[in-house]
Order: structure tokens, then sequence, then C-alpha cells
């Protein structure tokens, strides 16, 4: 029998502001998953969080986009949400996008990352959940896990390695998708997964059999309300060893905190630091972007674990260049290159500051003969 593990979160409303999850909040949900395993809806489950965001983790042996098991979790955030409102927490209920379940969670709001396989002798897993951002920040980490020798040695030494990975790359904006092979496509992959926004790593696989080594959360608030709702919040789930990357090798892409758009108000690029649990917190405009990595191993859909994997000082160096970097591109304010670029605010209030300018502009010249797609003051949005 196969084992499937789910990854559900959604931010339901949180204290003092962005900044964490209200342990009744959490307290709600456990009620419902509790209540699901003993009605052998899932098997097992672990609920977390990271910053403003509640993580379910939950086995079954039901397979990706079960009826019963996102029920389970919709149910979990909708009572969670309520106790939030009860409290008066800030945002209450706002990634629930929808005030009834459909079947799935899709197109919802929550962020669903789910991966069904075959247990093997020991089933490593690391999941990596992921604060004030959107999933195209996994984008470079996976390249350098999957398909950076200088990153994951085990690309070069272990014959099951060897021949590489298979990509599997989402075009949020068109809604297609394509499968492109590494190392030989390496430089094709590069030249879509190097704009984070648009083209995401869904999902990849080992290329010598086909087995699914990771997968990533792709829903993005912003185009499925069509405004800016908060950010996504992305889960990664990346099984470890046995002709997989090592734990050690999975870490190691996350060593450089590298800039990712999210941030205050979803607006500002920062860097991704990665916290242990309990600085899984939001702090410093917002942020800055936070990222937890939990380590579990499976067994007969029976969850082990976690242990808090960058509650390590191997990991101090990485958090003070993150802060070092913050420092640096704070002080730039409202300017790019901290801002996101105009097609990105097109989803945030900007455009109702601009729109409100509109009027007060006056021809000056022909000169300029192409007119940007966004911030056009005969306005996109007539």
């Amino acid at each position: 029998m196969k084992t499937t593990l789910s990854v559900i979160k959604a931010d339901i409303g949180s204290l003092a502001g962005h900044h964490v999850v209200h342990p009744d909040t959490i307290a709600a949900a456990n009620k419902i998953l509790a209540e699901a395993k003993r009605n052998n809806v899932i098997s097992d489950y672990y609920i977390t969080y990271v910053g403003d965001d509640l993580q379910l983790i939950m086995t079954h042996s039901r397979g990706e986009l079960d009826t019963k098991v996102h029920e389970t979790a919709w149910n979990a955030f909708k009572e969670a949400a309520k106790v939030a409102k009860d409290l008066g927490l800030y945002a209450a209920g706002q990634d629930l996008l929808s005030d009834s379940f459909s079947g799935n969670l899709r197109g919802m709001g929550p962020g669903i990352a789910e991966m069904e396989f075959e247990e093997r002798p020991a089933e490593p897993v690391v999941i990596f959940m992921a604060d004030k951002t959107e999933p195209g920040a996994y984008n470079l980490p996976l390249y350098k896990i999957f398909a950076d020798p200088f990153n994951t040695a085990g690309l070069v030494i272990d014959p099951t390695m060897h021949e590489g990975y298979k990509f599997e790359v989402l075009d949020v904006y068109e809604g297609e998708s394509i499968i492109l092979n590494t190392p030989e496509e390496s430089y094709d992959l590069l030249a879509l997964i190097g704009t984070p926004s648009r083209y995401i790593v869904r999902r990849v696989y080992r290329k010598a059999d086909n087995l699914q080594a990771s997968v990533v959360s792709v829903e993005r608030l912003n185009l499925i309300a069509g405004k800016y709702v908060g950010k996504d919040d992305p889960v990664m789930v990346v099984r470890a060893q046995h002709g997989l990357p090592a734990l050690g090798e999975i870490l190691e892409a996350f060593t450089v905190p590298y800039l990712v758009p999210g941030w205050m108000r979803g607006s500002h690029y920062g860097p991704l630091m990665p916290v242990s649990q309990k600085d899984a917190r939001a702090t410093r405009f917002d942020g800055p972007p936070r990222l937890v990595g939990l380590g579990f191993n499976i067994k007969n859909g029976k969850l082990v674990g976690p242990t808090d994997l960058f509650d390590d000082p191997a990991f101090d160096e990485v958090r003070r260049t993150a802060v070092i970097i913050a420092d640096y591109i704070r002080k730039h304010g409202p300017f790019m290159p901290h801002r996101l670029e105009p097609q990105e605010m097109e989803y945030t209030t900007l455009p109702l500051v601009i729109e409100k300018l509109k009027n007060r502009f006056k021809k000056e010249t022909d000169m300029y003969k192409t007119k940007p797609s966004v911030y056009s003051h005969e306005s996109s949005h007539e």
C-alpha cells in the first residue's frame, strides 16, 4: 500500500499583526485532525506554524487530492479561523477564499504539497515551510539540490543519482507545465526558473526510474483572488537518502540567504532566513522572510519525529548574513530593487495610488512610442 504525505497550510489569523499563530487556533485544528485519525481518514498528523501560517502535516493512504483529507484540512482551518475571530486576531480567515468546501482545496486559498509514494525501508523526508514569500522562492534551492554538483556531491559520485533529475515547471500565468531533464537541459531550465514569479518548479523526479523526489505548493493567492490577500507562504517536501540527495546536501542549498519576493505587504525583496521553530515569527518589517525545516521519518504511514533542522549553530552565519542583507536593502526604502517590479505590484494596493494621480498628468511629447503594460495613465484597469 502506498503512503500519501499531505502538507497543507493557511493563514487563518495571527497574534499582534502578521506575527505568529496563536496556540488556541492550533488546539482547534488539533481537535479536527484527532477526530479524523480516530475515524481512519488520516493515519497520522503533526501541527505546527511558521509566522502567521498554520501548517497541517498529515499521512494517509487515500492518494493526492482526496476529498475526505482535504475536507478535514478545510474544517480544521475553519474551526481555527472561528477561534481567531473570537480572539480578535489579525486577518482571521485570510487565506480561506471560499465560504464552502467543494471537493478539494485547489483554488480555495490554502497551499497544498502532496506526494504519494511506496515507502522505502527507511523513508526520511524534509518539510520546508516559508513565511512572507512565494513558491518561486524554492526554485534556486531546488536547482542546487538536484542539479548542482557543487552543492550535491551525489550527482557526481552516486551511480543512482548520476543520470540526473527531471524538473516539472509550471507557468502560473498560462496554466501550462513542461518537464526538463538535467543535466542536458540545465540551461533551458534556468532560462525559465530564473523568473520565479512566473515559472515555478512544482515537482522533481529521479530520471533513472521516475521516482518522485520533491513537491512544492504552487498556489499564487493574488492570481487566484485577483488582488493581494497575503503572500503565498509556500511549503515543500523533499525525500532524502537512498539514491536521493543526502539530508546534508538538501540543507546545504540554504546556506545562502537568497533574495526572495514578499516581506512587508508582499511588496519587497528580502533575504530568506533559515530559522528554528522557536524563531519562526515575523518581526522586522514583517520578516525577514523565514524558512523552517522539519525532518521526519515515515514508517507504515506513521510520522517519526520531527527534528528541527535549522536549530543548529552551523546556520548562525547564514542568519547573520541575512540580517546584513536586510540592513542594506532596507536602506532603499520605497525604491527598486527593494520594492518589487511593477508587474508584481499590480496585485497590491499601489495601483489605487497611481489611479488617483492619473488625471493630473499632462501630455508632453510623442517621443515614447511604447507604453508599459502596467501603471499606464490610460490605466489597464479601465
